[in-house]
């Protein structure tokens, strides 16, 4: 069964995607689900490695084939109707996870399948007041939403191969970026400033068939983590402050499930949508590689799940699938970094009626998958 939801909240009449049956325990319909996504024939991978692509490298003072071992984990916006994708790139300055050095590219595309990309990175470790952080490790995991005035704010990691740090920047033209440093820095009078976070969801929502940050319940709010869900929540998109339970812990809003495809991580990943159904956040789930893991599925998988949460309580949950609404089947989602199988999403814009979703493959390349309202 297939249904769709017009949204109340949207008067123009765009059809907000509220689709797709997944597992529920009662078997009723998921009108509050994005999807389905579909790959497009022969469009995939959208951006693959490029070893010709080389820039001045401000650690090593030597020029660096910057995107030449892998590229992945793509963030997504719209600029002047066309679609803007930044992606995470890795050299070949070492060998395994974590040990090269990641800088963002950016590619244009008007379709959404055909990309132009720039032979420079835009966003990279450089001698600037975020070394500390960056250096050498680099600049990795971008998710980008942009405020109803036009200033983008990406949330990224940090990674000085010590401590992984959530950071924030923002852009008025995504070329030209201004580095504001760990989210999580004032916190609590600087608790968190160490603390190891990443993967960030801020919530935005659409306005006349436009995709932007809003408030909820008076502030900016953003679910992010890795092993569980947070919240933060901000008054100036810069200064984050993490939610805290009742014991002055981090809260865990979404937990790791065993037995379920993610039951090894529950991974934020783009932009979180505020509909009249709730929050609606898509993440990535990874398997457990041992007992108690999902055996639907290969150990390790990463695969795609949708949690809905309560817009008055931000922390409760409402809905959630208890399979991927999205998992790795093609041959670039099952090689590269990530052989298990990978279908790591971070990028998702509304353009021109239909729903894009970027997503890394096996931490090695792009793709894009689209979700049309109107095909129903």
């Amino acid at each position: 069964m297939i249904r769709v939801v017009i949204s109340k909240a949207f008067t123009t009449g765009i059809l907000l995607a509220l689709a797709w049956l997944t597992s529920c325990p009662n078997a009723t319909a998921q009108d509050w689900t994005l999807g389905p996504f579909v790959r497009p024939a022969g469009a995939n991978p959208v951006i693959s490695p490029n070893p010709k692509s080389t820039f001045p490298d401000p650690m090593s003072g030597q020029r660096v084939a910057w995107e030449a071992s892998d590229v992945f984990n793509p963030a997504a916006v719209i600029r002047k109707n066309k679609i803007y994708i930044l992606y995470r790139s890795e050299d070949k300055s070492g060998q395994g996870i974590g040990k090269r050095t990641s800088r963002l590219g950016l590619a244009t595309s008007k379709n959404g399948l055909r990309m132009k990309r720039r032979s420079l990175p835009v966003f990279y470790p450089a001698d600037d007041s975020q070394k500390e952080f960056e250096w050498p490790g680099g600049c990795e995991d971008p998710r980008i939403a942009v405020t109803p005035e036009g200033i983008y704010v990406m949330l990224y990691t940090q990674w000085n191969r010590q401590v992984p740090r959530l950071a924030v920047a923002t852009s008025k033209n995504l070329t030209t970026w201004t580095k504001h440093g760990p989210a999580f820095y004032q916190a609590y009078g600087g608790r968190f400033k160490d603390l190891a976070s990443k993967s960030a969801s801020i919530v935005t929502r659409l306005v006349k068939g436009r995709q932007v940050i809003t408030r909820v319940n008076g502030k900016y709010l953003m679910y992010w983590g890795e092993k569980f869900m947070n919240i933060a929540t901000s008054d100036d998109l810069v200064n984050w402050e993490p939610m805290l339970d009742e014991g002055g812990a981090l809260k865990a809003v979404l937990t790791t499930r065993l037995h379920y495809f993610d039951s090894d991580l529950t991974e934020c990943g783009p932009p979180a949508i505020l509909t009249d159904k709730g929050i609606l956040v898509l993440y990535n789930g990874k398997n457990k590689p041992g007992p108690g893991r999902d055996t639907a599925y290969t150990a390790n998988t990463y695969a795609a799940g949708q949690v809905l949460f309560d817009q008055h309580d931000p922390s409760r949950v409402i809905a959630r699938l208890d399979k991927p609404f999205f998992v790795p089947t093609e041959p670039f989602e099952k090689s590269g970094q990530y052989p298990a199988g990978t279908v790591f999403v971070e990028g998702l814009v509304y353009h021109r009626g239909q729903w894009f979703l970027y997503y890394g493959c096996a931490d090695s390349r792009v793709a894009v998958a689209v979700y049309d309202p109107q095909s129903k």
